[in-house]
């Protein structure tokens, strides 16, 4: 692929991440009706059938509204590193020892009900989320206050430079609203936010969001956004055919030659969620199956073939994968030394796979699948219904493993289901992706996904580290380099050390590849996407934050 062909690449060194709290999977698309000529735009994220009702944006089935509806106090690029942009905070700074984070806040923003918009509201929501483990992924254990209106403090007892981004990528909620709402199990049908866009109106098949005309930043050129359901990424590749949605961040025939083929849309790629076959891995916490051995993990990493994969499932869209979870290139000097294996490898190691195994005791039979205790391994993969370059991946995956001696079955269910058997770990793999945090550092993603505090009990909801790792010294070295300034090299490296050396030999997360994210958009009908040259969020419709700020920069050319 190359620029000439319409696909055009960023490099993986400029790439940050997402805050934990910043990534929501929300449910949109275009389905019927031409969206040209219009100031309507028509998105799609890929998620397949009805849509239920839900705008809670601390809840796991959220649909929408982070960012749009519900604002933060700044807003991180993850496509890139640069300074935060102020949104309901003007300003923000730590104490000199990091224990004080200070934000002054905006004097001029209204809830979407006329209410005034206060510290008292910044309080509550870190109340809220100090209150509820479920919803407090980032780990905040800190005292918030108001110093009057306009200024609040968050005080910690321990230095906490490296939680600003998180902390201030935290949804803001209403005071006066919310009061009495479960954040954890509560569906909100009618959100008031402080956002350039409130619910217009709600339908299974559909729902809208309109420009909000009291919006304290100015009212959108984009005067309303139609999410439609679809059945799948088939249907989000027909409806681009079709010309009946502006927007998609998903696979279509024939990527690389988007514009040639439709002339109204481009097409923009990068390399940012790392995908992996995510496990309940912890026998410990109530996981059950042959993937709760640590050597069927490794052994699944090194039956795989990568470039296999890259050609059948993502044309070619996808990039090297670390063992380890640093984004590569952009990571690589924060892999420790003592992990050999920088990248994981491109084609299948059928020998070492086979090798692992039969180390831990695992015998093949008479089928040419291992077992082990009666135990045969075979596992089933969780995969969302539509998502058609993840169903393709798992049949290519099903092919390599059995060549290892290990049965894979598909297991298609709604996206509401899967996440429900994720968070609840009633799965045995999961194919899904990790994000990176809000500035080019593994730190964030290892507190995402990594950290005890962030899991729970199978049939308990877990946060962000559904494969329930749990591991002391992992969550002590995650501590330590929470007190550490993110320019101290020196000094954080062996904390990195000890949490990759038990990544590497438990592996929760099997490696995939790094996903080329890939939005088509049209561009006879909108201007203002990002660019290489104006790279202001980055370009993925179900990437909360980011495509709140991108909604807020469109211009429709009718």
């Amino acid at each position: 692929m190359s620029p000439k062909n319409g696909l055009r690449r960023r490099a993986a060194a400029a790439l940050a991440g997402a805050a934990v709290l910043g990534l929501a999977l929300t449910a949109c698309s275009g389905g019927s009706g031409s969206s040209s000529a219009s100031d309507t735009l028509v998105v799609y994220t890929g998620q397949a059938g009805d849509y239920q009702v839900n705008f809670n944006p601390f809840s796991p089935t959220k649909i929408g509204g982070m960012g749009t509806i519900f604002e933060s106090l700044f807003f991180f690029n993850k496509a890139q590193v640069q300074d935060p942009v102020p949104l309901l905070g003007t300003e923000e700074a730590w104490n000199e020892d990091g224990t004080v984070l200070s934000v002054t806040l905006r004097d001029d923003v209204k809830w979407s009900d006329g209410e005034a918009f206060t510290a008292d509201d910044v309080v509550f929501t870190f109340d809220l989320l100090k209150a509820t483990p479920a919803i407090n992924g980032g780990g905040y254990d800190g005292t918030a206050a108001a110093v009057d209106d306009t200024h609040v403090t968050l005080t910690f007892a321990t230095p906490m430079f490296t939680k600003a981004p998180d902390l201030l990528s935290t949804p803001i909620v209403p005071e006066h609203l919310w009061a009495d709402v479960d954040p954890t199990a509560d569906v909100v049908e009618e959100p008031v936010g402080t956002g350039a866009f409130t619910l217009k109106e709600f339908k299974p098949q559909a729902y809208t969001l309109a420009a909000n005309p009291d919006y304290w930043g100015g009212e959108p050129k984009v005067k309303e956004i139609r999410y439609l359901s679809l059945s799948g990424n088939q249907a989000g590749a027909d409806a681009i055919a079709a010309g009946t949605i502006d927007w998609q961040t998903g696979p279509i025939p024939d990527i690389q030659n988007t514009h040639q083929n439709f002339p109204n849309y481009d097409a923009y790629t990068q390399w940012q969620n790392q995908m992996v076959l995510g496990t309940c891995s912890n026998p410990d916490l109530g996981c059950e199956g042959p993937q709760t051995d640590p050597a069927v993990r490794k052994a699944l990493y090194y039956a795989l073939d990568r470039d296999q994969l890259n050609s059948l499932a993502f044309m070619d869209t996808a990039n090297e994968v670390s063992p380890v979870f640093t984004l590569t290139p952009s990571q690589d000097q924060f892999v420790s030394a003592a992990i050999e294996e920088k990248v994981a490898p491109q084609t299948a190691q059928t020998d070492t796979a086979t090798q692992t195994l039969e180390a831990a005791g695992w015998v093949k039979g008479s089928d040419g699948i291992y077992e082990k205790d009666g135990e045969r391994l075979s596992l089933t993969v969780e995969v969302v219904t539509g998502w058609t370059d993840y169903i393709t991946a798992v049949d290519t995956m099903a092919s390599q493993a059995k060549e290892a001696g290990i049965e894979l079955t598909a297991a298609q269910s709604s996206w509401n289901e899967w996440t429900d058997q994720r968070l609840k770990g009633e799965f045995q793999l999961a194919i899904d992706s990790l994000w990176q945090g809000p500035t080019a550092d593994p730190y964030y993603l290892y507190n995402y996904f990594f950290v005890s505090t962030a899991t729970a009990q199978v049939g308990e909801s877990a946060g962000n580290n559904y494969s329930r790792f749990s591991n002391a010294d992992v969550d002590a070295a995650l501590d330590a380099l929470s007190a550490l300034p993110l320019d101290d090299v020196a000094a954080r490296q062996p904390y990195f050390d000890t949490i990759q050396a038990a990544i590497w030999d438990d592996m929760p997360y099997v490696p995939i590849m790094t996903g080329g994210t890939t939005s088509v958009w049209n561009t006879a009908e909108f201007s203002g996407w990002p660019s290489d040259e104006d790279l202001y969020a980055f370009p993925a419709v179900w990437s909360a934050w980011d495509c709140a700020e991108i909604f807020k920069r469109l211009e429709p050319k009718g």
